[in-house]
Order: structure tokens, then C-alpha cells, then sequence
């Protein structure tokens, strides 16, 4: 008897199909990108942290930007930012840097070599960044770039496996009495939720270690350092001090609003290339003149204490400083006479430019000259009765009377360099600002505030005026087009300070215009032509609008 078998069906597809699971979408994958990059960023900067005051990856990278920068990226970062340029900075860089780990993770879902790759050539950038930085070094370099890709890669394999990835689907065999009608076969290997939730521990981890990065360059045990210093008690300390007494009390610092006489630590105006505040230790520091002296010499910290026995209000202002700007202030600065350092190491024929340099690789340059004319020329250890604050250069910088501090007031000072005029230009030099910088004449209205609404009749205008190594004598308000009148002066704490000056005015209702100018003791008064402060500083008078 014959066996019937069932008739064949013919198909153009195959009996039954064993599809692949898909790669995985692709927001999973940015965001085990982002996740890893944080990672590799967070590892390095704990690294960095726990050998400080060495720079982590993202610092190293950005002051590699601060110090190759074309001027046009410098102005333009001023310009946008102000006084946040180097945080802007900051954020800057991670921000691309973690745009780049999300693309990377988008990439790596269907490889993964692709994000592996991509890291290590991100730890070569950090690696090469931090071995040519002043403060990193190539073996250190090579440690936290190498942790760092450790790290990024790890997360970034970790999130990669739990990735969400589609159900595969299979085919039914078609019959002639229904259409093929896939069904699903199989489940995610992971599901979204659990998937987030790796995320999110991740993203903890990160944040823990970026906070724990934080915490150790707080500068803890530097501050813990200084507060164990003890100024040298100065005789001269008292006559300065009473000056400031007698100044304070005068009528015209009793002005509401008007700058104080000294300019509290915490109120002075901060202004460096320093994307990381150098966090140095007193007990491993020197300073070292050398260069065209007759002999090499270096200093301790304990020496210059010892030896800080000079004490003067000096008044030092930025040239970025726009006119009625607030980058200016006025301290007592305590210290050695640079002459007195440089005389010791005999500075030789020809010797007409001091570079200075910071532990952080800033330098800059003034004339020899500087040092030995009679004006206060530091290397200051305090800053109004205190060891010099962290953020202003502790343990010790120069304070340079007359100068603006682009060429004069290195901060965190590690040597200084006798050379000639011609061989060396500092930092700024090369980017567009003049290679000498005096300090010009300013003045400027703190009262009444710009652009504020007073009442009509008898009101206070005052502010501060300053001419260091010159000294003030004189200034003048104008309101509206009247004649110009001449304002009281404040106590004087001599050439190198600031001096507070008010008046008084009647004021009718209506909008109001008030200028101000100073005269220093060479008879030399403000120039109203107005200019910008590149390459030289600003000039101008202040004027501002008020409305009675």
C-alpha cells in the first residue's frame, strides 16, 4: 500500500529564520557613552587631586588652551565671559569632551572597539597635555591617563552588555490558509529600567569621585599651613596703622557707599591665568634669583619671613581695569625689598629686565630699574596682617608700586631671572599688550551708583582716585555741563595708595550726567580721550547717568 506524503509548499523564504538581536538603540548607547566619560574624567581628576597640586586631565588641557591661545581667542573669551573666562573654560572642555564619549557610545553599540579607541586617544591628549604642563610631569602623566582610559573603558564595556537590545523575531512556515505573521520569540536581555538603573549607579560613582576630587584640592593642608604663620612684628606697623585709623575716621570716608580705605582680603579683585589655584606647600618652597647675577641664590620661607620687615599700602590695579572698573584695590602688603634680594646676588652690567615665574609656569617681566628707583618693590609673604591668602599667591609673590600687574605682580612665585630687555617678553607680550605698563592716572565715582534713581536736592558723589609713585592732589566733578568743582580728599597713606574724595551736589529733578578727573602731584591730569584698556590700559574720565 502505498504512503501518501503531504505535497510540497513552495515558499521564496526559508522554512524558519534565527535573526540576530539588533545592536541596541542608539540613546542607550549615549548614554553609556556619556557615563564612561564621565568615568575617565572623574578617575583623572581624583588621580591628579591625590598627587596635588598636579593638574588633573581637563586643568592640564586647558591651561595647554590658556597658554597657545591665538590673542583673538583670548579677547573673545574676555569679551563673552569677563572675569569666568577660565571657568568657561573648564566647563568648556568637559562639556565637549563628554560629547564626544556620547558619540563614541552611539558608535561602540555595534563595536566596541570603536569607543575603546576612542578613549585611549582621548588619554593620549590628556597624557600629553599633563607631561608638557609646569606642575605635571610625563611619569605622573602617563599614570593618570592610563587609569583614566582603565576606568572609562571599563564603564563604558559594563553599560555596553546591558544595553536594551530588540526582541529577535520568527517566522511561522506560511500556510495557504493564513499569511506569515511573525511573533516574537524571545525577550530584551536586559530591560530598559535595570539598564537606567546601571546607568544611574554609574552616574552616582562619578559624581562621588568628581566630588571627591574637589575635596582634596580644597587645599586643606595649605590652608592649614599658613594659618600656623606668624608675621614678623613690624615697628613701623604702627604708624601705618594709626594712618588708617585717621583715615577712616575723616568725613569723607563716612560717605555711604564710597570704597574703603583698605581693601578687605576677601573684596580684593582677583585677575591670573591660574585655571587651578597652585596649592603650595611652605615647607617644600623656595625662591631662586638667578640668571646675570654674580651669583645663584635661593630663599626659604622661613628666610623671608625673617626677613619681612618692610610694610607699605600700595595700590594695584589690572590692565584690564576699564574705566570706573572694580579690578583695583588697596592693600598693606608686608615683605622684603626686592633690591635688597637682588643686591645680594649682584646683579650684573646689562642686567635691565626682571622675570619673574610662578610655580604654575606664568611669567612676566619689568625694568631692572623697577627694583632700585625708590618705589615699593616686594616680595610681599602678607597682605594686611595676614600671611598672603592662597588665591593671592601664598607663600609669597611680588608687589611692584606703580606697575600693573601683567608685567609686575607674579603671584606664587618660584624664581626670578635677571636678563636683558630684548631676550624675554612675558606671557602677555606676545598677545597683543605693551611690554612696559605704568599704572595711568584714574579716578572713579563709587557714589551715587551708575544708572540708579536718587532724590532731588543735596546728595553725596565720592569715590577713589589713584596715581601710585606719584600720588594724588587733586579731584575734580563736573555735573551736566556746569563748572567743574573741586572735591575733598581723604586721608593720605602716601604716594602709593589710593586717596577717597567727595563732594556734594543739588540736584534738580531730571536726568543727570557726572564726571570725575584726577590731578597726580606732577601736575599730569586724566586725559578725557577715551581709550580701551589693550594694549596699555584704560584712560578716560568716569562719567555716569543718574535720574533725580
Amino acid at each position: 500500500m502505498a504512503t501518501l506524503t503531504p505535497p510540497s509548499i513552495e515558499t521564496d523564504e526559508p522554512a524558519s529564520t534565527h535573526p540576530t538581536p539588533s545592536a541596541g538603540p542608539k540613546w542607550a548607547g549615549a548614554l553609556a557613552g556619556l557615563t564612561a566619560g564621565g568615568a575617565a574624567l572623574a578617575v583623572g581628576e581624583l588621580a591628579g587631586a591625590t598627587a596635588a597640586p598636579k593638574p588633573g586631565p581637563v586643568i592640564a588641557v586647558s591651561n595647554r588652551v590658556i597658554n597657545n591661545a591665538p590673542e583673538w581667542f583670548v579677547d573673545f573669551g574676555k569679551s563673552v565671559f569677563g572675569l569666568n573666562d577660565k571657568i568657561a573654560l573648564i566647563i568648556g572642555t568637559v562639556i565637549l569632551s563628554m560629547i564626544f564619549a556620547a558619540v563614541l557610545g552611539v558608535l561602540s553599540v555595534k563595536r566596541f572597539a570603536i569607543g575603546a579607541g576612542g578613549i585611549a586617544a582621548f588619554g593620549v591628549i590628556g597624557f600629553l597635555a599633563i607631561g608638557t604642563d609646569v606642575q605635571g610631569g610625563w611619569g605622573y602623566g602617563l599614570i593618570v591617563s592610563l587609569v583614566s582610559v582603565l576606568a572609562g573603558i571599563s564603564v563604558l564595556g559594563l553599560l555596553l552588555y546591558r544595553i536594551p537590545r530588540a526582541a529577535p523575531l520568527a517566522a511561522t512556515p506560511p500556510s495557504r490558509t493564513a499569511p506569515a505573521n511573525p511573533v516574537p520569540v524571545a525577550t530584551p536581555e536586559v530591560e530598559r529600567r535595570t539598564f537606567l538603573a546601571w546607568v544611574a549607579t554609574a552616574a552616582a560613582s562619578v559624581g562621588a569621585l568628581a566630588f571627591g576630587a574637589r575635596q582634596l584640592r580644597s587645599g586643606a593642608a595649605v590652608e592649614e599651613a599658613r594659618s600656623s604663620v606668624e608675621l614678623q612684628p613690624l615697628e613701623g606697623s604702627e604708624a601705618i596703622e594709626a594712618a588708617v585709623r585717621t583715615a577712616e575716621a575723616s568725613d569723607v570716608a563716612a560717605t555711604p557707599g564710597i570704597s574703603t580705605v583698605i581693601t578687605p582680603n576677601d573684596e580684593f579683585y582677583l585677575i591670573d591665568t591660574a585655571t587651578l589655584t597652585p596649592q603650595v606647600d611652605p615647607a617644600n618652597w623656595s625662591l631662586t634669583i638667578k640668571g646675570m647675577v654674580d651669583r645663584e641664590v635661593t630663599y626659604t620661607y622661613d628666610d623671608l619671613l625673617e626677613r619681612s620687615t618692610t610694610i607699605a599700602p600700595v595700590t594695584l590695579s589690572c590692565v584690564s581695569n576699564s574705566v570706573g572698573g572694580n579690578l583695583v584695590g588697596n592693600a598693606i602688603w608686608q615683605g622684603v625689598p626686592l633690591s635688597e634680594l637682588l643686591e645680594e646676588a649682584g646683579v650684573q652690567e646689562g642686567g635691565t629686565q626682571i622675570k619673574s615665574e610662578s610655580v604654575d609656569g606664568w611669567n612676566c617681566g619689568f625694568p631692572t630699574e623697577a627694583a632700585f628707583d625708590g618705589r615699593t618693590a616686594l616680595v610681599a609673604v602678607g597682605m594686611n596682617g595676614e600671611p598672603l591668602p592662597v588665591d593671592h599667591g601664598f607663600p609669597a609673590r611680588l608687589v611692584v608700586s606703580g606697575l600693573y600687574g601683567y608685567v609686575s605682580a607674579t603671584k606664587w612665585l618660584k624664581e626670578i631671572v635677571v636678563t636683558t630687555w630684548e631676550d624675554f617678553d612675558g606671557f602677555w607680550i606676545p598677545r597683543g599688550w605693551s611690554k612696559s605698563g605704568p599704572v595711568k592716572t584714574q579716578s572713579r565715582i563709587d557714589v551715587p551708583r551708575a544708572n540708579t534713581a536718587i532724590e532731588p536736592g543735596l546728595t553725596a558723589i565720592g569715590g577713589v582716585a589713584w596715581a601710585p609713585n606719584t600720588g594724588i592732589t587733586k579731584v575734580e566733578v563736573q555735573v551736566d555741563e556746569e563748572p567743574w568743582i573741586e572735591a575733598t580728599l581723604g586721608e593720605s597713606l602716601g604716594v602709593n595708595a589710593w586717596r577717597q574724595w567727595s563732594t556734594s551736589w543739588d540736584f534738580e529733578p531730571g536726568t543727570h550726567r557726572i564726571r570725575v578727573r584726577a590731578t597726580d602731584a606732577t601736575g599730569n591730569t586724566q586725559t578725557e580721550v577715551r581709550t580701551e584698556p589693550a594694549p596699555d590700559g584704560a584712560s578716560g574720565w568716569h562719567s555716569i547717568a543718574i535720574r533725580a
